[in-house]
């Protein structure tokens, strides 16, 4: 596909590391401007700096919006600076990893995730996507031709220690995806989940255990090592060309075949 095939703007529900940094660039890359959302404190906003250094660098523009994606007045203020440019988004990918790792079961009430924990993890990593798709058609700022992502994890299937609260999340948010494709078809948008593969991201470096999960994941990838965010980048860059609009209501293995191996 010509690097350059591409045009148009990107928003990117959590641009600032892991995915989003890595998707954002790599649209970039292919001809597209960037709006990113992330949440960051000031330790870690030299790094948002030097993605939208590199983001212009390739001549592109970038805009980013320090704010909780997941708050509905936020997304309001995010939505009103698009309509102000005169943007439309031609891709919208949630990337949003902020949960709670807590068991549902534990010894004391104290030691087991909450009743607000295991909401706000399922409205911020899978609800939130329906609330952004629905504002963006309503506002008229998605059209023909857009396209919509998840990303999601073999958590959404499978299960580790304390990871409850978030494999709902991806369950529901692979649900989301389905039922959005089926709704936004009549207006030509697709929309799939993006399964990526055990990916060294900070994200995955706040789950505990992730160094057994690792080492697991390298032994039985057929490719003999993790899925990059670099590798989740160009499949999304690659079903976002025209020509793959029929590709949709799927949840889609981006992961050497990891999946598949038991």
């Amino acid at each position: 596909m010509d690097k350059q095939s591409l045009e148009g703007w990107a928003l990117i529900l959590g641009a600032s590391s892991g995915f989003g940094e890595a998707i954002a660039l790599e649209l970039a890359r292919s001809g597209m401007d960037i709006f990113g959302v992330h949440l960051d404190r000031k330790g870690t906003l030299p790094n948002v700096e030097r993605i939208q250094s590199e983001i212009t660098a390739l001549g592109r523009e970038s805009v980013f919006f320090n704010v909780n994606a997941a708050d509905a007045e936020k997304r309001a203020g995010v939505l009103d600076a698009i309509r102000a440019k005169e943007a439309k988004v031609k891709i919208l990918v949630h990337s949003l990893a902020f949960g709670t790792l807590k068991p549902l079961i534990a010894p004391t009430e104290r030691e087991a995730i909450s009743r607000p924990q295991l909401e706000m993890t399922l409205d911020v990593m899978a609800n939130s996507l329906v609330y952004w798709t629905q504002d963006l058609l309503q506002g008229d700022l998605m059209g023909e031709g857009g396209r919509i992502y998840g990303m999601t994890s073999a958590g959404g299937a499978r299960v580790w220690p304390s990871y409850g609260a978030v494999s709902a999340a991806k369950a529901s948010l692979e649900s989301h995806c389905r039922q959005l494709a089926l709704e936004l078809g009549p207006k030509k948008i697709s929309v799939n989940a993006i399964r990526a593969g055990v990916t060294d991201t900070p994200a995955l470096r706040k789950i505990p255990g992730h160094e057994e999960m690792i080492q697991l994941a390298t032994k039985k990838n057929p490719w003999g090592r993790l899925t990059r965010p670099e590798d989740v980048a160009a499949v999304i860059a690659l079903l976002s060309h025209p020509k793959a609009f029929w590709v949709t209501g799927n949840v889609i293995g981006v992961d050497g075949g990891e999946f598949i191996v038991d």
